[in-house]
């Protein structure tokens, strides 16, 4: 195992140089030995950032293939943007980096299966950055279906309901990618926040798979009058005809009969929510309740507790917390997104450093990227269902799961923690 890993990080915007600036402040064993952007000034301001907290300079590029072959780097961290994630993380792996890529789906079903092959015929794995994977709640759902307390799984829901009107309609004076994506693509853009942590918890690639799913998107308004209002009537943008609907839903049909509801919905005021739902047939847990319903939990509470009634979560913590974030919140909890950020980091790092397969494998990556550019040709073809591809050719049958471990999405792995 390696004491010391060496990280390049490619595209160091605003969440680049975020976990860039996470890696500095709280992962002695990590050091960003290069940094790469497409613009010269944010290259400059990371190598500045790098030296002012080491002293050493990293190596910097506007070329990420100059960064990924530097013999020194172990493994390539890419928040860049969306349709350029797959082409860093095949150079990556062809120069024999692990590779990590931030969210995002593919721009095409060909760029899915080409991360596969590149993985397989290297050895070298891909890992999404999904970091809701490790939120606090969604990991105690994982232990508890894990468990059996949600009975047999039968339907889950999940979104990504954010209001972005602002940074999607001044993307062009911010040079942020969002604009460009919801201009020219329909369906939905953005599925894996709410689809990392759900199919986990259905076993996705390992004794499950996605099967089909078909899409349908709202009209496009809220872009358009967004910018009406704030950047003026006679405004490009205001005049632009985005390809992106407002809401985006999205159905998936999985190998066993479960299905998954996903909405897409950035471009109306609302909120921030990702909506998760889990049911089986003993219970459910709604993220935007905060809670879970279990049958049979009223008969260990006191008398009078209506068991139809949501218990909230703190109480299912006492019960149900799982053991890396026990484990986390005794440390302290760090890092953007309420701690989710550093935890999937440290998988992605121990991963890379023990030489393991990562928690969330290249299968997964393209599993879950895929849903962007199926969901946009459902909508294109009047939300025609489309199937999903095998990216395991046929492997999910014969589960193989990661190695077990602290940060284990497969199982929840006690003897990681102490426990006999």
């Amino acid at each position: 195992m390696k004491e010391r890993l060496k990280v390049a990080f490619v595209g160091v915007s605003g969440r680049g140089s975020g976990l860039m600036n996470l890696v500095l402040d709280t992962m002695p064993d990590i050091e960003v030995a290069a940094v790469c952007d497409l613009y010269a000034d944010r290259t400059a301001a990371a190598r500045r950032r790098v030296f002012e907290k080491t002293g050493k300079e990293p190596f910097a590029s506007t070329d990420h293939r100059e960064v990924v072959a530097l013999p020194e780097v172990d493994a390539v961290v890419t928040p860049s943007s969306w349709t350029s994630h797959v082409d860093v993380c095949l150079d990556a792996m062809n120069a024999g980096k692990y590779a990590a890529t931030e969210v995002g789906g593919a721009p095409s079903i060909e760029d899915c299966w080409e991360l596969v092959r590149t993985s397989e015929r290297t050895g070298m794995p891909c890992m999404m950055l999904e970091n809701c994977c490790y939120g606090r709640e969604e990991m105690a759902v994982l232990r508890m279906a894990r468990e059996g307390v949600f009975g047999e799984l039968i339907h889950c829901k999940g979104a990504y309901s954010h209001d972005l009107r602002e940074e999607i309609c001044r993307g062009l004076e911010n040079r942020h990618y969002r604009i460009h994506n919801f201009s020219h693509r329909a369906g939905d853009l953005y599925p894996t926040h709410a689809l990392g942590p759900l199919a986990k918890i259905l076993r996705i690639n390992n004794g499950n798979r996605f099967v089909s799913l078909t899409s349908m998107q709202t009209k496009s308004r809220g872009l358009n009058l967004w910018a009406k209002e704030h950047m003026g009537e006679d405004s490009e943008i205001a005049k632009r005809d985005f390809a992106a609907g407002d809401v985006v839903t999205t159905m998936i049909k999985c190998a066993h009969g479960e299905t998954i509801v996903l909405t897409h919905d950035n471009c109306l005021p609302r909120p921030y929510s990702r909506g998760c739902l889990v049911q089986g047939t003993r219970g459910l847990w709604s993220e935007d309740k905060n809670a879970c319903m279990i049958e049979g939990r009223d008969k260990v509470r006191a008398e009078g507790w209506d068991p139809h009634a949501w218990e909230p979560m703190e109480s299912i913590f006492k019960d149900y917390e799982h053991p890396l974030w026990e484990e986390f919140l005794n440390d302290g909890v760090r890092g953007g997104h309420g701690g989710m950020d550093y935890l999937v980091l440290r998988a992605f790092f121990e991963a890379a450093m023990k030489e393991e397969t990562p928690p969330i494998t290249v299968y997964d990556v393209a599993s879950w990227m895929a849903i962007t550019t199926l969901s946009e040709d459902s909508c294109h073809m009047g939300s025609m269902p489309v199937a999903v591809p095998d990216f395991t050719r046929g492997k999910w049958i014969e589960p193989k799961c990661a190695p077990r471990g602290k940060y284990s999405l497969d199982e929840v792995c006690g003897e990681a923690f102490g426990e006999k």
